[in-house]
């Protein structure tokens, strides 16, 4: 077999799929739109991730705006799966809250290139033509991912029968977003917001939180 031949063969076997290369795209895309955001983003800068043209990327996804309400749809369903996760290893859903709304957890989350900046920045688009309906499906679903945790806590009688679970999850989004705002304001304020997740837990359960 001469060179050009095993050039050729290897080059078969690292073609992807179809559902491969949507979404080696996605994963590139949700990079970029994380660390830049939305407007800021180029589709160009995801071509460059992977190594391929423009017009890759707009054969499988039709526009940018395509691409960004995929890239949401993606990461609401890692979000989902996350929840479900540490709603289960933690043995009740107030415990899972704990951690999810730490000081840690939530500077984690809004950093550069995270999910939560991702979120963050479809929550400030929902007036942006092209992804407007997208952006609010997806603080509206994360809001329907809370309320059925709040409900599922309910349930296991972890979270105060008398709340309104959809009203929790909207106080629970609220105080997520509300965080860059805080961190503008006050600087470093770890012990702000260990007191706002105190309060926040004390409110969902009807119960101080544990030392």
């Amino acid at each position: 077999m001469n060179d050009s031949t095993e050039t050729s063969g290897r080059s078969r076997r690292a073609r992807l799929s179809p559902e491969q290369r949507r979404e080696s795209i996605l994963a590139a895309a949700t990079e970029v739109f994380a660390a830049t955001g939305y407007r800021a983003g180029k589709v160009r800068d995801v071509a460059d991730r992977i190594g391929v043209s423009e017009p890759v990327i707009f054969q499988n996804f039709g526009s940018k705006a395509a691409l960004f309400t995929a890239v949401l749809d993606r990461a609401l369903a890692a979000v989902e799966s996350t929840l479900s996760a540490m709603a289960d290893q933690a043995g009740s859903v107030s415990e899972s809250l704990a951690e999810a709304l730490s000081p840690g957890h939530v500077e984690a989350l809004h950093a550069p290139g995270s999910l939560g900046m991702l979120f963050a920045d479809a929550a400030a688009l929902t007036d942006e033509p092209g992804v407007a309906d997208a952006a609010r499906r997806a603080v509206q679903r994360m809001a329907a991912m809370l309320t059925g945790l709040l409900r599922r806590g309910q349930e296991d009688g972890d979270i105060r029968p008398d709340l309104d679970p959809g009203t929790g999850a909207w106080w629970i989004l609220s105080l997520l977003s509300a965080r860059r705002f805080r961190t503008a304001v006050l600087g470093d304020g770890h012990g702000m917001e260990a007191d706002l997740t105190a309060l926040t837990l004390r409110t969902l359960t009807g119960r101080p939180p544990p030392p």
